[in-house]
């Protein structure tokens, strides 16, 4: 017996009606609880990539959510840090902005901005060694989060790659990450300024 699911009738946009649109609410509503599961899957991806670093990007990710964690940062941190490089596999060049846009309908604007700008406050720690500038990061400077994001880099995310030690599992952390992304606190659409 084959299952009937409910689909919207339309064949554009511009045809749609209310019943359409709330057969659409109705399925965003279950696979948006999904997206906890999706996450770990995607940050799963990172397990085995090392990338020439001491440890794969999924211990890196294990390992700066446990310092925060063990620092006593609150969930949405720890949340923000497990998955701060989770771009790494589909943005090469620009996985900050990835992991930022995943996390903006669930975090604070601080915790946001940590995500969006961690890689030019990273490169205060390598980027001489490439022939960069390393201060890149104080083109913020004067911004509000400029010491967050700079203290997130220093304490948890240029640390976290220690071959010795001891993360917490991921299973640990998905609680958080289900609670955290249960339900947006930011609107996903923002009214235009008036």
């Amino acid at each position: 017996m084959t299952e009937t699911i409910e689909r919207a009738r339309f064949t554009a946009m511009t045809e749609g009606t209310a019943e359409d649109w709330a057969v659409i609410s109705h399925h965003f509503r279950d696979f948006a609880q999904g997206l906890p599961g999706r996450v770990r899957a995607h940050l799963e991806l990172l397990r085995g990539d090392y990338g020439g670093f001491p440890v794969d990007r999924f211990e890196h990710s294990l390992q700066t959510a446990t310092r925060a964690h063990r620092d006593g940062r609150d969930e949405a941190y720890v949340v923000m840090a497990l998955l701060h490089d989770i771009g790494d596999t589909l943005g090469s060049y620009n996985h900050p902005e990835i992991a930022a846009a995943m996390l903006r309908p669930f975090v604070s604007e601080e915790l946001h901005w940590i995500a969006q700008h961690h890689g030019v406050f990273q490169g205060y720690y390598y980027f001489h060694h490439l022939g960069l500038d390393r201060d890149l990061r104080e083109g913020f400077r004067g911004h509000p989060h400029f010491q967050a994001c700079a203290d997130f880099c220093a304490k948890y995310d240029q640390a976290g790659f220690d071959p010795a030690y001891e993360s917490a599992p991921i299973e640990f952390f998905m609680p958080m990450v289900e609670r955290v992304m249960s339900r947006p606190i930011n609107p996903t659409y923002p009214s235009p300024a008036s």
